[in-house]
């Protein structure tokens, strides 16, 4: 990759994971606080309180897969920015909220801003292949960022004005996830690909019918569902099993979130240095289902249970890593935003029916059952992931162009032996190629008759 290309990729990048925290903190806060304040609320009850956690990923999920497809006909900042709107207005109407009916109307408008599919749709229109792990690990350490300092700002905001003043700091957030999109992400003006894409509604048959993204889809539902079934009894064991204050519940999910993250770098570099993705990938699988179960069993036990924290916080964080950007290299060509709004549909429909069915569990059997389910869950996982294929590996380059050639570009530069796709940045100057190396000549380039 050319020195321009990789500070393409590094602008692209830092701007979208920098949107991505703004946006996804907003969401976490509530993670640690909603089952410890939400019991303040008019009518909670555990299983309504599961429901208020969860109802933003039934919003979500509904309108995923519409986001997407518009962000393939309209462009994909004209559909982040709605998205953050809808966002904003659910987060002020969550703040006003009296009751846990409220709250989870609140919660389920915050879902309408169903943005995920067109920022991980972008994300792939803007890097190379080689480097989109990299690109996916940076949004997942974003979310990482993001849950440290959710976790700390949560409880501290929480303390000070409720859950009321937590959500006025979301629409705040919201806000400035809209000067980044329009300040500081770049814009793709055009998009061609290496063979016809077809109509929508044939994309979405095809995407949905694809086995390997299948298994990515299910990997992704499960991980969310996990997460939010995790969050609604985690807390309560901190607070009532350990000992340790709410007010001091940060100091634990900080330390650990950063030791996490730190912890799985070294992986990711396994998995695109030495191409061995699907065995990082399915070990990380099996290392988060071990991690659930020992958490129920040390419950009572703090060492034992804090063990288990951090290596299933290691693993959320690899997981959340890979999972795009596997996706995206499988996706069917031409269809990025329809098979990343099926992706992300199945991720908040996860986050949906693990508040929803953790918190119907926690208020019938318990704490041990609901991490009896996510083990199940993940045992079902890690029989998927174990027949997935390796993904292929492409590379990236950028040809400067002058501004008459612009027009004839995508035909020019798609004809090329070994391109598999194309980006048009006007207002960079530039081509951006994603090819496959066995085939890819760069002396073609200088053949090409304009």
């Amino acid at each position: 990759m050319t020195p321009s290309a990789a500070s393409f990729e590094r602008r692209t990048v830092a701007s979208l994971a920098s949107l991505y925290v703004f946006r996804m903190m907003g969401l976490f806060m509530v993670l640690p606080v909603l089952a410890l304040y939400g019991e303040d609320y008019a009518g909670s009850t555990p299983f309504l309180l599961g429901l208020a956690l969860g109802a933003y990923g039934l919003t979500q999920a509904v309108l995923q897969i519409p986001f997407g497809m518009l962000s393939d006909r309209w462009g994909r900042k004209p559909v982040i920015a709605l998205g953050l709107i809808i966002f904003a207005v659910g987060s002020a109407i969550a703040a006003s909220a009296d009751s846990v009916y409220g709250l989870i109307l609140g919660r389920a408008l915050q879902g309408g801003g169903a943005i995920a599919s067109a920022i991980m749709a972008m994300v792939a229109d803007l890097t190379s292949d080689e480097s989109r792990t990299k690109a996916m690990a940076t949004i997942g350490a974003s979310i990482g960022v993001s849950f440290s300092v959710a976790l700390v700002a949560g409880p501290i905001l929480a303390g000070l004005g409720g859950l009321a003043l937590m959500f006025w700091v979301t629409v705040g957030l919201a806000v400035i996830g809209l000067w980044i999109l329009f300040q500081w992400v770049p814009t793709p003006v055009a998009t061609a690909r290496h063979r016809d894409a077809g109509t929508v509604p044939k994309l979405l048959g095809a995407t949905i019918r694809n086995k390997e993204l299948l298994r990515l889809n299910w990997g992704i539902f499960t991980l969310h569902f996990v997460l939010m079934a995790s969050f609604l009894v985690m807390p309560a064991i901190l607070e009532s099993q350990l000992d340790i204050s709410r007010n001091q519940h940060w100091m634990v999910y900080l330390p650990l979130l950063v030791l996490a993250f730190v912890a799985m770098v070294p992986f990711i570099i396994i998995a695109e240095k030495k191409r061995k993705m699907k065995w990082v990938f399915v070990a990380a699988v099996v290392l988060l289902g071990a991690m659930m179960g020992v958490m129920a069993l040390e419950q009572h036990q703090r060492v034992g249970f804090m063990v288990g924290l951090f290596f299933f916080f290691m693993a959320f964080n690899l997981l959340e890593a890979t999972l795009p950007s596997l996706m995206s290299k499988l996706a069917p060509a031409g269809a990025k935003g329809t098979a990343s709004g099926v992706y992300a549909t199945c991720q908040f429909l996860g986050a949906f029916c693990g508040g929803t069915a953790g918190g119907w569990l926690l208020q019938s059997q318990g704490v041990t059952a609901v991490f009896g389910l996510c083990v199940v869950m993940i045992g079902l996982w890690v029989l998927v992931a174990s027949t997935m294929r390796s993904p292929r590996y492409l590379k990236g380059l950028q040809v400067p162009l002058a501004a008459e050639q612009f027009s004839r570009a995508n035909e020019k530069l798609s004809s090329l032996p070994g391109v598999v796709e194309v980006v048009l940045i006007r207002d960079e100057a530039v081509a951006y190629l994603k090819v496959d190396p066995e085939f890819f000549r760069r002396d073609s380039l200088a053949g090409i008759e304009w």
